[in-house]
């Protein structure tokens, strides 16, 4: 690969799109943002992204021929091959979107798109806590539970497409939570960032003793997951019930998964995950109770290291298959 050529990385998110020029090897050079408008069933997303490229490349004074491609995690139902997305309901694009020929078109530049988590776990991969692995499992922990898996150093689909929707992995049959999906006890409806609160609440009802948790839901006070792990590690009785059943939930189906692949590292980021290694403790005791033993002793679980930029760097990774 040419060294001194460049990457463009975009991670497209319900709130904000993120980019970021890149060396070939994965070093961020430059990187801004814009508002996602998802106004007019989301037309202006595009046309916003070409815009925003367009600009950025005149305003540091560089040429399109020194750039490799574009790479771009989004949301939704991806079709690789076509460059397409539908069903990224956040984005309001209910309707099948052309984005690789739209951003082709409208840069000049190769472009390829994959799905937003399973760009995050490339972003972990290649230059975060799955150390350049081989074989490496990304969970992603916030409004919802996403998954990106890579097995021998290249993402899995699947033949629909739905490789590594880990939150919808059961954990709880028959009587859990109902899932956004129609399924019920899936990992999403207990270890997302909504998941913690539905939980939090739930088990407040048949508390009995003294609690701050308790007292703010008697209360009608907002809560979060945040709140939930922070009167946790304080020792409120009721919170660390709350926590342990979450990373219960977790363990069991980071193990099944690892009993699956066997990867080098499991590596979870996501808002929830910044709860640290209070969190990374209790999942690991729930991982070695439920993992098989080869599995216990070769697979590591790590705390995700890239942050916001996991995306960013992800994505353009997808577009090294064009140098």
């Amino acid at each position: 690969m040419t060294s001194n050529k460049k990457l463009i990385g975009v991670d497209l998110g319900g709130t904000t799109i993120k980019f970021a020029i890149l060396t070939a090897e994965g070093e961020i050079q430059e990187k801004w943002s814009i508002r996602t408008n998802i106004l007019d069933e989301g037309s202006h997303i595009v046309p916003d992204t070409i815009e925003s490229i367009n600009h950025h490349i005149d305003l540091y004074k560089m040429s399109k021929d020194q750039f490799i491609g574009i790479g771009m995690g989004t949301p939704g139902t991806v079709d690789r091959k076509a460059g397409t997305v539908i069903g990224a309901y956040n984005l309001n694009w209910k309707t099948l979107q052309p984005v690789k020929e739209q951003i082709e078109a409208g840069t000049g530049l190769k472009f390829a798109l994959d799905n937003d988590a399973n760009c995050a776990g490339l972003g972990e991969r290649w230059k975060g806590a799955g150390n350049d692995g081989d074989d490496v499992a990304f969970i992603t922990l916030g409004t919802g539970v996403g998954g990106g898996l890579i097995a021998n150093r290249q993402l899995l689909h699947g033949v629909g497409g739905a490789a590594g929707e880990v939150g919808h992995i059961t954990v709880e049959p028959n009587k859990g939570y109902l899932c956004t999906c129609g399924k019920r006890g899936c990992l999403e409806q207990y270890a997302s960032a909504t998941g913690v609160v539905h939980l939090a609440q739930d088990l407040a009802e048949e508390y009995e003793g003294n609690s701050p948790l308790k007292k703010m839901i008697d209360d009608g006070d907002e809560i979060t997951s945040k709140i939930v792990f922070d009167l946790a590690k304080q020792n409120d009785f009721l919170a660390n019930q709350v926590v342990d059943k979450v990373c219960y939930y977790l363990g069991l189906a980071v193990a099944n998964l690892s009993d699956t692949l066997n990867p080098e590292f499991v590596v979870i980021g996501g808002g929830v995950s910044a709860a640290g290694d209070f969190l990374l403790t209790r999942v690991q005791k729930y991982f070695e109770e439920f993992a098989f033993a080869t599995v216990k002793t070769s697979t590591k679980l790590k705390l995700a290291e890239l942050g916001n930029d996991a995306g960013v760097i992800g994505a353009a990774s997808l577009a090294t298959q064009f140098a």
